[in-house]
């Protein structure tokens, strides 16, 4: 996928699951390449979403991202390209894998649909823990690689 940074995510910050996954994803970020907007707030207005078209309603439902260049992105697409710009490569193949990626394309909607339930269940915290053992294996094995002790 190609993508020109930064990525600018609009995300639901109202939602436990959601700022979870993008603050972590944040954190990790160290070559600056995300950037974040909630869009959850009823007055929510931003002069790229409203020139392409885009509701708050739609950006809500599922979430969309803008690269550098004007190119919008829905849904899986987001997210395999938020990992790719953070470095955290598993997560990204994951979310790129061609027999895997029908799934994700059919499961997705659902998860946004009922992301609030799901974050009531405890998914938030697990998800958590995920998103964050991924992300601290990739910033390792980068760190390898800045002291030249890559694992080829």
């Amino acid at each position: 996928m190609n993508i020109a940074y930064p990525l600018r995510i609009y995300y639901d910050a109202s939602c436990p699951l959601c700022r979870t996954e993008m603050h972590t994803l944040k954190r990790y970020d160290i070559k600056q390449r995300l950037e974040l907007v909630d869009c959850s707030p009823e007055d929510f207005s931003d002069e790229f979403s409203v020139n392409a078209g885009y509701q708050r309603a739609e950006m809500m439902k599922l979430i969309h991202a803008r690269d550098a260049q004007g190119q919008w992105l829905i849904g899986v697409a987001v997210f395999e390209a938020a990992y790719g710009a953070t470095g955290i490569i598993g997560m990204e193949k994951i979310w790129a894998n061609r027999f895997l990626r029908p799934l994700w394309d059919r499961i997705y909607p659902w998860i946004a649909d009922n992301r609030m339930f799901l974050s009531k269940l405890g998914l938030t915290k697990m998800f958590g823990v995920i998103v964050n053992r991924a992300a601290k294996k990739a910033a390792a094995k980068s760190q390898a690689c800045a002291n030249d002790m890559c694992e080829l």
